[in-house]
């Protein structure tokens, strides 16, 4: 059984009826989920207001016992204007001691990300309380590769990806590129050189996913990484205007911008279908004719 510990520092559970089914689901498993209160929290478009939100993630620091996994209910929006109010030291410290298992994608990735940049601290990009796991249908995929994660000190992941040919190694960060792209410039912005960076976001448009990542390209981000792996940008659907611009034709231009390998197609990000990744661990990509894998350790995991 682990301890699941709900936080909501972004915005208000607009699905009351997921987050209880997921909460429910949880328990059913064994489970037990703490902080719930947290759910039905709200303020405008967010969780509560600032320092509820603010309290869920310097409270941390202070949160006991082993087998603590941290979730997010929700992302939305509402992290960015915490960044400059966390107690990052006494987080950093209480992670270096005893690492909580901290899981959440989307808004949450500026925390995620102000994390690895300030303290080097591993957490979980994957699935959140409303949205995956109280889901009208658990998808077995999702909790399967959560757990995996989660237990085993090395993992492997394997899919038919897109790209050349390649062999790489280095530090796996990322989550959602409309968050990463807002930190360019800022303090929680990681500065991770031979990395490999893993992108994913949801409902923009070809376009704007090309503009963002142009961005990264020039800000110096991306060629100063190992390898590039493009994940799932659910909504991305081209129009009439488009002429066949799609997806597709923006990561060949992509590309041909870069010099090093660019990797499609892994399930990852606002799918109910998504794997979990361990940012701020080292991982091996392997990208061959026949199969991709990203091979990951070195992050913390659930203790027997």
């Amino acid at each position: 059984m682990s301890q699941f510990h709900l936080i909501a520092p972004s915005g208000y559970c607009i699905n009351q009826s997921a987050a209880e089914m997921g909460v429910n689901r949880l328990i059913s498993a064994g489970h037990q989920v703490n902080h719930q209160q947290v759910i039905p929290r709200r303020s405008q478009r967010f969780a509560g207001v600032e320092s509820e939100r603010l309290a869920d993630i310097n409270q941390l620091a202070e949160l006991t016992g082993k087998n603590q996994i941290v979730l997010a209910v929700r992302g939305g929006y509402g992290a960015s204007r915490l960044l400059d109010a966390i107690d990052w030291p006494s987080l950093i410290a209480r992670q270096q001691q005893d690492p909580l298992l901290i899981c959440g994608h989307s808004d949450f990735t500026a925390i995620q990300m102000g994390l690895l940049a300030k303290g080097d601290v591993v957490t979980f990009s994957g699935p959140m309380l409303a949205g995956n796991f109280g889901a009208e249908t658990l998808n077995d995929f999702t909790v399967h590769h959560f757990w995996q994660a989660l237990r085993n000190e090395t993992f492997t992941l394997e899919w038919a990806g897109d790209g050349p040919q390649c062999r790489e190694e280095g530090k796996l960060w990322g989550g959602n590129l409309a968050m990463l792209t807002s930190l360019v410039g800022t303090p929680w912005m990681p500065q991770i050189h031979d990395g490999i960076l893993v992108l994913e976001d949801i409902n923009e448009h070809p376009f704007r996913v090309e503009r963002m990542l142009l961005q990264l390209l020039y800000a110096g981000i991306l060629p100063r990484q190992k390898a590039i792996v493009l994940s799932s940008f659910t909504g991305a659907t081209p129009n009439d205007y488009d002429a066949g611009y799609d997806l597709q034709t923006m990561y060949d231009y992509l590309r041909s911008k870069l010099a090093i390998p660019v990797i499609s197609g892994l399930d990852f990000g606002h799918e109910q279908r998504t794997v979990t990744l361990p940012l701020g661990a080292q991982a091996k990509l392997v990208h061959t004719s026949s199969a991709t894998t990203l091979t990951i350790t070195g992050h913390p995991t659930l203790t027997e």
